[in-house]
């Protein structure tokens, strides 16, 4: 019998973009809400061609917002339909108040959202600002750092999503991934359907059975209703791990929940997360070895539910650590949202490594290997406790 590894494979020159459509169109999706935005509208402009191509099998619903984007998929995910949706920057911000409600009715919808820099003023380049600010709204979310690893990713949230009962992102660097081309290698469509089997779920809205949803609750109910989101979210973990393995016997490829990169004897460490800061993280531990310093990285891929204990266990024995963070969290103490869940994950386990918080790339400015290899110097020369805004032209 011919198994999904030994069937001939297909590599395509993709960006990111047309990656996840690829992925949308394997997954044999439903419903596709469509609503353009840079960089995010040429993912459904392809899933356009694919449906009118008749290559995939979909209602595409063209609204006219954000917001109705993602109230049409909770519609269709409500009433039991495979769904996508795809947005950036403002648009994640107008959905926002429609991302609650999918988590809240425990909904499996899956979005890409290439990260872009928030108004004003008005930017249509690459940061985190968008994604990040989603990160109270009970969503699973992932950064991956290639073209194949978003094909990859998207495929792998619909089994998770669909088995814990939750929405998922797939979050990568607006521009500098969303439209930059790469080799992906792609499944065979008929074993990525083996891979996501349609499942009977629970409470869905069917004429022949009618059930109310979205109902309204009284303090003696919504507190526990939010605290299953909350248990499933941190459950889910095991499952994007589970589901992370059998892809990865499947077709060959799995990136597990930390990527990690010379870690193993590290004395110091830059966790960063996406395409380009990883990139050149990777490169910087390599000049900064040159230079004696025992530099390591680590990429965070799975940013919900946030793996607190793996980022613990890497960061309890080193000397100092950096993140690296593509978004500011406006008043805070930490300066970037990231450092402030790596700092709060180290001292809920009674570990005291000394970290700094790197600000850097904001709106997309450019970020150089050499400021990488900046951050070991600092952390091998005692520098701690302290944000550093890298990049600035103050």
């Amino acid at each position: 019998m011919t198994t999904a590894l030994q069937k001939a494979r297909t590599v395509l020159a993709l960006t990111s973009n047309y990656a996840a459509a690829y992925a949308v169109k394997a997954a044999d999706v439903d419903v596709v809400a469509v609503y353009p935005i840079t960089p995010q509208t040429t993912i459904v402009e392809k899933i356009a061609e694919f449906v009118d191509d008749g290559e995939l099998n979909a209602e595409l619903i063209h609204v006219e917002s954000e917001h109705s984007a993602m109230s049409a998929v909770v519609g269709a995910a409500a009433a039991g339909a495979r769904v996508f949706t795809a947005t950036s920057s403002q648009g994640l911000e107008l959905m926002h108040e429609v991302l609650h409600i999918a988590s809240g009715l425990r909904l499996p919808i899956v979005m890409a959202v290439p990260a872009r820099a928030l108004s004003a003023p008005i930017s249509i380049h690459g940061d985190y600002s968008d994604v990040m600010n989603t990160r109270d709204t009970g969503w699973i979310t992932y950064i991956a750092a290639s073209a194949q690893e978003v094909y990859d990713t998207i495929i792998q949230a619909y089994k998770v999503a669909e088995t814990v009962l939750l929405p998922a992102m797939v979050a990568y660097d607006g521009f500098l991934m969303s439209h930059t081309t790469e080799p992906v290698e792609l499944n065979d469509e008929e074993e990525v359907r083996r891979f996501l089997p349609r499942k009977d779920r629970p409470n869905v809205l069917k004429p022949e059975k009618p059930i109310t949803m979205g109902a309204f609750a009284m303090p003696d109910y919504y507190y526990e209703i939010k605290y299953q989101v909350q248990e499933a979210l941190l459950g889910s973990l095991k499952v994007i791990e589970e589901v992370d393995r059998e892809y990865g016997r499947t077709f060959g490829r799995s990136y597990g929940v930390l990527q990690t990169y010379r870690v193993e004897d590290a004395d110091y460490i830059v966790v960063a997360y996406g395409g380009a800061s990883f990139g050149n993280a990777r490169e910087a531990v390599d000049a900064a070895r040159e230079k004696g310093i025992k530099a390591g990285a680590v990429r965070l891929r799975v940013f919900r539910p946030f793996p607190a204990d793996y980022i613990a266990k890497l960061l309890a024995d080193v000397k100092a650590f950096a993140v690296v963070d593509r978004a500011i969290a406006f008043g805070g103490p930490a300066g970037g949202p990231v450092f402030a869940e790596v700092v709060t994950a180290l001292w809920m386990r009674g570990i005291d490594t000394p970290g700094l918080s790197i600000v850097h790339g904001i709106g997309q400015r450019s970020m150089y290997v050499e400021d990488f290899v900046k951050i070991f110097e600092m952390l091998k020369d005692g520098e701690k406790s302290k944000v550093v805004y890298m990049g600035l032209r103050l």
